[in-house]
């Protein structure tokens, strides 16, 4: 069974950091995955979009999504698009920011990642506590290989972020809604 995750926001959200978590967590739970990430010119405030696909067998390269299980939406103005690429039954996690999709055809979980992620240490961790409530709640990827990620997803000079990123997956994780998982769960092959 392919799960697709969409994951939009601006740069400097951590949009591109939290795909490569989710990635290599996916990895570490030996599960299938492909990764591409997009962005802007602009290395903060431009549209930033990651596209992960996650399998219990091999995935299909390149990562071409034309509709998607679910997405984590950080930034308003780019969320439109990404919704509208959601298919019928799917999820949906959005920041307290982005406003709502009026009659949703998916379940849409709001996290206020913003502040869970200032109590966490750093407000700039938001993406980190989306990527954390997600896995809570659709059960794709496990928390320690969430955190067992995070070092080697960092680059050496941003090594020192490790432990309020971890901290921010742990409060998404402790903060996420009751779940979806037992629909990935009831479809992977077992193996």
């Amino acid at each position: 069974m392919d799960r697709e995750l969409l994951m939009t926001g601006i740069g400097g959200q951590g949009i591109q950091l939290a795909a490569q978590v989710l990635a290599r967590a996916a990895l570490a739970d030996r599960l299938s995955v492909q990764m591409f990430g997009s962005y802007g010119g602009m290395m903060r405030g431009g549209r930033t979009d990651a596209t992960i696909v996650v399998a219990d067998s091999a995935v299909e390269a390149p990562p071409t999504v034309h509709d998607a299980w679910s997405a984590i939406v950080m930034h308003d103005e780019y969320a439109a698009p990404i919704l509208a690429a959601i298919r019928p039954g799917g999820v949906v996690f959005l920041t307290a920011e982005v406003r709502r999709p009026d009659a949703p055809r998916f379940a849409v979980f709001e996290i206020p990642a913003t502040d869970i992620a200032d109590r966490a240490g750093n407000r700039m961790a938001a993406c980190m506590v989306m990527v954390g409530a997600y896995a809570a709640a659709t059960g794709l990827v496990t928390l320690a290989s969430l955190v067992a990620a995070v070092a080697d997803s960092l680059p050496p000079y941003r090594r020192q972020l490790a432990d309020v990123n971890v901290a921010a997956l742990r409060a998404g994780f402790e903060a996420a809604p009751p779940g979806v998982a037992p629909a990935w769960e009831a479809e992977r092959v077992p193996g």
